[in-house]
């Protein structure tokens, strides 16, 4: 048996399945790739782009959070795209890491603060309240950097 339909705003194709060996039932995501990425870290390494890393890493700054698996998806989703339409085949962790942030933001401003902890790398308490007033001053519309 097989059911298939639109899903992620018509960018993939789910289909639940059965096993007709087991019975058991499943799910798989079709998507369309336009290219190949490869994401380019800090230190020159080169990896294959995965979604699902990005998925997790989001999953941890997002948990316990009001964010549905579904807004969770159509965020990468996004993000992938975005990422695909640069015409770049080779991205920076940096340029990922920021649209990232910028999708969390307007997402779940918890979760952003929770991300930008470990992507901006703070290394003591004062670096994470000086983002967290940065962010609140901008969001008040302030102008400069928080006295």
């Amino acid at each position: 048996m097989k059911d298939s339909r639109p899903a992620e705003e018509d960018t993939a194709v789910r289909r639940r399945r059965g096993c007709t060996n087991c019975g058991g039932r499943f799910t798989t995501f079709e998507r369309v790739q336009l290219r190949d990425l490869i994401v380019v870290k800090r230190d020159g390494r080169k990896a294959a782009f995965e979604r699902d890393k990005l998925r997790r890493s989001l999953k941890i700054a997002l948990q316990k959070r009001p964010v549905s698996d579904d807004q969770l998806d159509h965020m990468i989703s996004g993000i992938v795209r975005q990422l695909e339409n640069m015409g770049e085949s080779e991205i920076k962790t940096t340029d990922i890491g920021e649209m990232v942030m910028e999708s969390l933001s307007a997402l779940d401003p918890v979760g952003f603060i929770r991300y930008a902890s470990v992507y901006k790398d703070f290394k003591t308490p004062a670096d994470f309240a000086a983002f967290v007033a940065k962010q609140t001053a901008e969001e008040d519309g302030e102008i400069g950097e928080p006295e």
